[in-house]
């Protein structure tokens, strides 16, 4: 355990991330000054905050000096730069005390490609953008170089994209065959509620109806299903469900709709026909892994054979344009392990390839019952990290989004990547967060983005209290969005 004593609440999440980024899995307790200390702490590091400086301490069990620290700063004056000031002083304190540098340096925020991005539009040059972000966040070069290089690639694909007048819909439908291991997401086991499965329907429709009004007078840009397993519903529920979308919402600017199918085991001939049938080319085939062991070990009740089966299905009824999500640091999965995914996922030739690094969060199952799976390896590191891009490389894929979780294996990210023109234009909006989103569902969150401002409402996640508390949730949608609609 490493405790974190503050003599005032200020920047606790930035000190709790990075100290985690350095030590994986461990508790990182955070109190303020006269608080009870946290019994058992191995080291613990002490933060002062004054006006005009920030001094830090990290000391050990016998209160042994292994660390210490002390930078001016003008700290109401200008609190982004007073920020930066302490995530650096902390940055070199655990690297020259561990021995090791992290490959992001000292960012801890999801969004890493929004730095690169906000400067390139002040017209700054890769090389000036590439310094700064070494010097300021101790970035590697590798991945200052690949924030940079989709930073760029992301500017062109959404230079038509209208930010102000225009908006994108994500409709989610929160069940699943079953609850993977790593899970955290609003999703639940089709098997308990096959039954109200309609009555979902019923009042996710009424959403729609609601929020379609909301926003009749801008232009809809990218639509988006996910969970969740969109699958899971039979195809007269989403035929129902296309329709209702189609009915409601103009989609004479429509770029992209993009319907995460998901589940191998959730996609059958009829329900890819239904897609078809309401014009829908981008979908998403996700094995994960291609290694049956790891399937069964993390709860994917699917098989090898019915992803091939699947993506073989889809491209026979004409889908053109087919994302495969892949997750490095599964349990039990190591380079060769890893690479036998590459090798099959890029067999199969999909339009887009994503690369997620494993993020164990607090509700899911591989946390919860984490004495359970003790005796697991999890591992992801650069060669493998290196090695997934060299293949989706090799495949014709370039990256076009990154975006990081907390709780990475390895401290690593998320990278999107695409042949061209087969981007997946709502990844990069939701991910940037340059775009107001309207999201629908049990659990979603809906975005308006005013300039700098983010206002959020957020669906409640249980499904009942979502059926049954409908209006509520169009309430909150109209008071976020309306006045952002005239």
């Amino acid at each position: 355990m490493i405790a974190v004593q503050l003599n005032k609440r200020d920047f606790e999440y930035d000190i709790h991330s990075l100290i985690r980024a350095f030590y994986p899995g461990m508790d990182v307790p955070v109190y303020q000054e006269g608080e009870a200390e946290p019994e058992g702490w191995e080291k613990k590091l002490v933060v002062d905050y004054q006006s005009d400086q920030i001094s830090l301490e990290l000391v050990g069990k016998k209160n042994e000096i292994l660390g210490k620290a002390q930078r001016d700063v003008d700290y109401e004056a200008d609190r982004k730069a007073t920020k930066n000031v302490l995530k650096s002083m902390l940055y070199e304190m655990l690297r020259d005390h561990t021995g090791q540098s992290l490959p992001w340096g000292n960012l801890t925020g999801i969004r890493p490609t929004k730095i690169p991005m906000a400067l390139l539009e002040q017209g700054w040059k890769n090389t000036e953008i590439a310094d700064y972000m070494r010097k300021t966040y101790y970035t590697s070069n590798e991945k200052t170089a690949l924030s940079i290089m989709i930073a760029n690639r992301e500017r062109h694909i959404l230079k038509d994209i209208n930010y102000e007048d225009g908006y994108s819909l994500y409709v989610g439908i929160p069940f699943c065959p079953s609850i993977c291991l790593y899970c955290s997401f609003s999703s639940s086991p089709l098997a308990v509620w096959r039954d109200r499965v309609d009555s979902y329907l019923d009042a996710l429709c009424r959403e729609i109806e609601a929020c379609a009004q909301i926003y009749r007078n801008r232009k809809l840009d990218t639509i988006y299903m996910g969970g969740g397993t969109p699958t899971t519903l039979e195809p007269y529920q989403m035929d129902r469900l296309l329709t209702k979308i189609e009915e409601c919402f103009d989609r004479s600017y429509l770029k992209e709709f993009t319907v995460e199918a998901g589940r191998p085991d959730s996609i059958t001939r009829e329900k890819l026909e239904v897609l078809r049938a309401h014009g829908i080319s981008r979908i998403s085939i996700n094995p994960q892994t291609m290694n049956q062991k790891t399937l069964d070990i993390i709860g994917r009740r699917h098989t090898v054979e019915q992803t091939v089966d699947a993506f073989h299905l889809a491209r026979e009824l004409g889908f053109d344009n087919i994302n495969m999500d892949l997750i490095v640091g599964l349990p039990g999965e190591e380079y060769e392990q890893v690479e036998h995914t590459m090798k099959e996922v890029t067999a199969l030739d999909p339009d887009s390839i994503t690369v997620h690094s494993l993020a164990v969060k607090r509700a899911a199952r591989l946390n919860m019952f984490k004495d359970q799976y003790k005796e697991m390896t999890f591992t992801n590191n650069q060669q493998i990290m290196e090695m997934t891009a060299r293949y989706a490389y090799q495949a014709g894929h370039s990256p076009y989004y990154l975006y990081r979780q907390k709780n990475m294996a390895g401290n690593f990210e998320n990278v999107g990547y695409a042949k061209p023109d087969s981007a997946g234009i709502y990844n990069i909006l939701i991910m940037e967060e340059k775009q107001s989103i309207l999201a629908l569902g049990a659990g979603a969150t809906s975005k308006k983005v005013c300039g700098d401002r983010i206002e959020r409402t957020e669906n409640v996640k249980d499904i009942k209290n979502y059926v049954e508390r409908i209006d509520e949730m169009i309430e909150r949608k109209r008071l976020l969005m309306e006045t952002d609609s005239q």
